[in-house]
């Protein structure tokens, strides 16, 4: 009998390549998306909308229209890429970004800018469609939490770039007179120049997915024998409900174990094959809607800590508060530091955050175990927004060291906490096939508290200025991160975290071999 050559990358493998294309796609967008940060300010100046002192509310609206529409159609996307495939949508939301981009670029006014934003938020499913082809893409749990870190590494290298790009590249006729002239068409659109270059980097990661990208909807991606194992006339088979789309496969190899508990997961879920074309289960599921749930309520407090950290720290100092007693109630004015020391400390508190994902999350997420970690740190949040007042009373000589201590508590807890709330939305989905529209659920409600947090946030700083006490907007976020420490106790563990309990020393549970006789017996 004709052996078949097993493929290049077993399921054994860590999945480098696929992961590598989609951190290319990913990492273009945060860079897209940032790069309009440094220069809104003066982009809405320049449209001379309102008056100057409005300037900042019209520029949080020119963000801010980017997640709003992304919230309203997040779901949508999800679920078309669970009909048509996770590839053609992942090219889609990349070339309506790029068309938002060249459409701001461009811009000559407000309204044509805002509804550009709008439109870029409105065709883009990517932040779904990539945490849902990761989780088809990872196949075995060993690899879950060095895969599901890699986006959010991704996407902090890509909220560095981008604004770097936005602050560099914009008005070039000023920064560099003798390249671009006084005629140049630079010189009418002055923002242009930076959005061309996003677009070209967006560009190029559209051509490498299409080419090189696999699809992994399942019921679309081609179907392969992933072991190290060769069909023979040794090789005892066991054969598929259908041979001719799946091959069978091996019930000596290593990955049968794996192989036999899908398809007894699959009896027990209502997304059978004989089920599946007529309707779906409903991704309404307690589970499903308890993580939403939690995922919603850390990305609401996660956000108002990034918009009041840069506020908090320029805000002028109030004279005297170092020597003054201790007040809960009483913290007035911020840290007063200069723009310039901001930018310094954002970027150091990037390389923390990079760090965190790359080198202490793995290592917790296997010593510790996905629920206990996620339960470990969501009960600690609150810890982050607490101990941030308190630099008010710090001395100038030690101000430093504590930001940077309370900065890297906040890393060690966000960072590690958001791919653990998605590996675990992975792992309560009812069914594959609503995998992408629970993605797209996710993406939705997280774009919602995006939008919703930082006018909330400074809406309370504001109002906390005039009571003497800007710890309020901080005490607000505490509040929001102790009604999720609460919450995450009605959230249950999954099945197979269960039973990866039963491992000891940090090494994985063999897989159990069963015989066909045993299989015929449970039929």
């Amino acid at each position: 009998m004709q052996r078949f050559q097993s493929p290049r990358n077993t399921e054994n493998d860590f999945p480098t390549r696929q992961l590598f294309l989609l951190g290319i796609v990913r990492l273009a967008e945060p860079i897209a998306l940032t790069s309009i940060f440094p220069y809104a300010w003066s982009l809405i100046k320049q449209f001379q909308v309102g008056k100057e002192s409005d300037a900042s509310f019209y520029a949080g609206l020119l963000i801010s229209a980017f997640s709003l529409t992304e919230a309203l159609m997040g779901m949508f996307w999800g679920s078309l890429s669970d009909r048509i495939g996770r590839k053609p949508v992942l090219l889609l939301g990349c070339a309506g970004t790029t068309a938002s981009l060249l459409m701001v670029g461009f811009a000559q006014n407000f309204w044509f800018a805002l509804a550009a934003r709008a439109l870029g938020g409105m065709l883009n499913g990517n932040i779904g469609v990539i945490q849902t082809m990761v989780a088809e893409i990872v196949t075995r749990k060993e690899h879950e939490p060095r895969a599901y870190a890699i986006m959010p590494f991704v996407w902090c290298i890509g909220t560095i770039i981008g604004p770097s790009i936005g602050g560099i590249f914009a008005e070039p006729h000023k920064s560099w007179p003798n390249v671009f002239g006084e005629n140049s068409l630079f010189t009418k659109f002055p923002y242009l120049l930076p959005n061309v270059i996003c677009a070209t980097l967006l560009l190029t990661s559209i051509a490498m997915a299409y080419f090189l990208l696999d699809e992994t909807h399942p019921d679309m991606a081609p179907h392969v024998i992933r072991n190290n194992t060769y069909v023979s006339e040794e090789t005892p088979l066991f054969e598929t409900s259908d041979s001719l789309k799946q091959p069978p496969f091996d019930i000596r190899s290593e990955t049968y174990g794996t192989i036999r508990r899908s398809i007894e997961h699959q009896r027990e879920t209502p997304c059978d094959k004989k089920t599946q074309k007529h309707r779906q289960p409903s991704i309404f599921t307690k589970p499903v809607m308890a993580l939403i749930c939690a995922l919603s309520l850390f990305t609401y407090h996660s956000m108002t800590y990034d918009h009041l950290l840069p506020i908090y720290f320029e805000d002028d100092r109030a004279p005297d508060m170092q020597t003054a007693s201790f007040n809960p109630l009483q913290f007035s004015g911020g840290l007063g530091l200069s723009m310039q020391s901001v930018g310094v400390i954002l970027a150091f508190n990037g390389a923390m955050a990079l760090f965190v994902q790359v080198v202490i999350f793995p290592v917790a997420a296997s010593y510790i175990g996905i629920y206990k970690l996620f339960v470990t740190v969501t009960i600690l949040h609150p810890i982050v927004y607490a101990v941030m007042p308190m630099l008010v009373h710090v001395p100038e000589s030690m101000l430093y060291p504590a930001i940077y201590s309370c900065l890297a508590i906040r890393n060690v807890l966000s960072i590690i906490l958001y791919p653990l709330l998605l590996i675990l939305i992975k792992e309560v989905t009812p069914c594959s096939s609503v995998l992408g529209k629970i993605n797209g659920f996710a993406a939705s409600a997280g774009a919602a508290c995006r939008m919703i947090a930082p006018p909330v946030a400074g809406y309370l700083y504001t109002i906390g200025s005039q009571m003497d006490c800007t710890a309020l907007a901080w005490y607000g976020s505490a509040f929001v991160a102790i009604i999720g420490a609460f919450q995450c106790l009605g959230v249950k563990r999954p099945r197979c975290e269960d039973s990866s309990e039963e491992s000891t020393g940090g090494q994985t549970k063999q897989h159990a071999f069963t015989t066909i006789a045993d299989i015929d017996e449970e039929n």
